[in-house]
């Protein structure tokens, strides 16, 4: 029989009131008195339903995850992402749901007012390039709703999580100048994404310090989708003096770069090396496996959401919590071809 929270107060010898107001961790209950709740609910194995939770508040319990669906919907990084604010939401009891809107169409404020009121969503997680859009954030502030942010560009008061983009992005250039690469190609993201300008930045910024000019026929517009990093690097190889390297701006391209090399008859990294960003379980699954930045998407995911939740609960105003990156060194890089 599914356990009650009537039951779980008469486990622990309280009310149920105040079993709710442990369950909407309100201040006003003596430690000890917690304590003893939250050892019957874990020994009960008690599940506490949305209504039983909302005894003593008008909260429902509910985060809601927000992503652009036309901002490549299948993408590892927004599933990693996904799972991440799902861990947060079973830690702390929260039940989440995942809203794909599309950010380009008429109607997209109308339905994230609608997805608000419709489900009484107590906060959202905003993923990029929704963390940046101002009307959806103008809206959200009117209607009072808390949100955080993964990698938002705009970082004055905004909560949630990033990470140095720019800094990973030069470091992972640098490497392949390193290995002794002069013509490296970048294919970028979505335009006006912040993830692409921070990362083609990185990119020019190692080639500054090398001393290596900028050349803009090597950098390819790109939509952090496979077919994109297909066509960058078709367009890429094929030009007069084609590049040694090419340093897509998530794993995805990368993917879609080594794909197009193979078609041409071209060994990775003997021929070219290949290089992404994001560290997706992609990146290791590829063969050769791909030398990348590992950003820890499924912890930026529960950091945002934890973020959010530190707001929910009155117990400070959130913070936007920076998160390291690494460099993931694999077989996709190697020095150049002789004679290039």
């Amino acid at each position: 029989m599914r356990v009650r929270l009537e039951d779980v107060a008469r486990a622990a010898g309280v009310s149920p009131k105040t079993v709710s107001r442990v369950l909407n961790e309100e201040a006003y209950v003596k430690d000890d008195t917690r304590k003893r709740v939250l050892a019957a609910m874990e020994s009960m194995n008690y599940r506490p339903s949305p209504s039983a939770r909302g005894l003593a508040g008008s909260r429902s319990f509910l985060v809601a995850m927000l992503y652009d669906n036309n901002d490549n919907p299948a993408s590892t990084y927004l599933a990693e992402i996904q799972n991440g604010v799902l861990d947060a939401c079973d830690a702390n009891r929260y039940s989440m749901m995942v809203c794909p809107l599309r950010m380009r169409g008429p109607d997209f404020i109308r339905r994230v007012d609608a997805l608000i009121s419709d489900h009484h969503v107590d906060g959202v997680v905003l993923t990029p390039p929704l963390t940046d859009h101002p009307p959806l954030l103008r809206r959200l502030r009117e209607r009072e709703v808390p949100h955080s942010s993964v990698s938002p560009v705009s970082r004055n008061d905004a909560i949630g999580v990033c990470m140095d983009d720019e800094h990973a992005a030069q470091a992972l250039v640098t490497h392949l100048i390193q290995l002794g690469h002069q013509r490296i190609a970048h294919v970028l993201g979505i335009a006006n994404h912040g993830a692409t300008r921070w990362r083609l930045a990185g990119y020019k910024a190692a080639l500054s310090a090398a001393g290596i000019p900028y050349d803009p026929d090597y950098v390819v517009q790109g939509e952090f989708m496979f077919g994109s990093g297909v066509a960058a690097a078709r367009k890429l190889l094929t030009l007069p003096e084609p590049p040694t390297a090419i340093f897509a701006a998530n794993d995805d391209m990368a993917a879609g770069v080594m794909w197009a090399a193979n078609e041409r008859g071209m060994k990775v990294p003997r021929d070219v090396s290949v290089c992404g960003f994001d560290d997706t379980p992609l990146a290791s699954q590829l063969w050769p496996p791909l030398t990348t930045v590992r950003q820890p998407a499924r912890e930026m995911g529960k950091l945002a959401a934890l973020q959010l939740m530190e707001l929910l609960r009155g117990k400070g105003s959130g913070l936007l919590v920076q998160v390291p990156y690494s460099l993931q060194l694999r077989e996709s890089t190697g020095e150049p071809p002789k004679g290039s």
